[in-house]
């Protein structure tokens, strides 16, 4: 394998990026009218793809609202990305919850309907 990244499916691409780029610091690696790139300049081989939903190449059968799809991001600070979502009108699902398996998650929306899991580990008390 050479690579491997996720792409949203988004009826505003750049709208879809803006968000991104607003809430956790990501930058536009490539970026066109249909597709967009974006990378972290602190995240080595972190990508993250933006794809226009109605655009040729996406299926017809692919082109509906995402479902069963979470994308995980872990942070130093769940509570402030919880937060600067909430400021961004993201779709808020869950507040920041302490998890069985040690971390703190938070969970919401972003422009498109994917839900969006921002976790941080809990520290010992």
């Amino acid at each position: 394998m050479q690579r491997c990244f996720t792409s949203i499916l988004s009826a505003n691409v750049d709208a879809s990026a803006a968000f991104y780029e607003r809430l956790f610091g990501m930058r536009r690696h490539f970026d066109s009218d249909w597709f967009v790139i974006l990378t972290h300049p602190d995240v080595d081989g972190l990508e993250l793809g933006i794809l226009e939903r109605a655009n040729a190449i996406v299926p017809a059968s692919a082109r509906a609202a995402p479902a069963g799809v979470m994308v995980t991001f872990v942070v130093a600070d769940c509570e402030a990305v919880w937060a600067r979502a909430g400021q961004l009108s993201a779709e808020l699902v869950e507040p920041p919850t302490d998890m069985p398996y040690g971390q703190r998650r938070a969970l919401f929306r972003d422009p498109d309907g994917t839900l969006i899991d921002v976790s941080s580990p809990l520290t010992a008390l």
